[in-house]
């Protein structure tokens, strides 16, 4: 990902087509130690090709990927319900502590930061 990232910082830069001197610069300017491999197969990779057609096809690609974790669309259905009771609950809680915190204020006289 490293080399992909260097590559499109090179053609931001201005390279329509950056060599592997380029990206080994951008890599060594952060510290990172290129390999040589890696390098000549993102080069042979990408040259030629517009950058700014790879992200469209890439996000077509991200776009048809299934993701995990999604649920059901009934039990969504079931949560969503769910979750306003929820928080109704916490609401009214919340209103008999503050309740309970003014009565034992007024037996003492007064507020603990009055």
């Amino acid at each position: 990902m490293r080399y992909v990232a260097a590559y499109l910082l090179a053609v931001l830069g201005g390279k329509a087509s950056p060599s592997g001197a380029d990206i080994e610069k951008i890599l060594g300017s952060v510290g990172v130690e290129a390999d040589g491999e890696r390098l000549k197969k993102v080069i042979s990779e990408l040259n030629g090709k517009s950058i700014e057609e790879l992200i469209s096809q890439g996000r077509e690609k991200l776009c048809s990927m299934p993701v995990g974790g999604a649920a059901p669309a009934a039990a969504v259905g079931g949560a969503a319900a769910a979750a306003p009771a929820a928080a109704e609950e916490k609401k009214e809680a919340k209103k008999e502590e503050k309740k309970e915190d003014s009565e034992s204020d007024d037996d003492m006289g007064f507020g603990l930061f009055d």
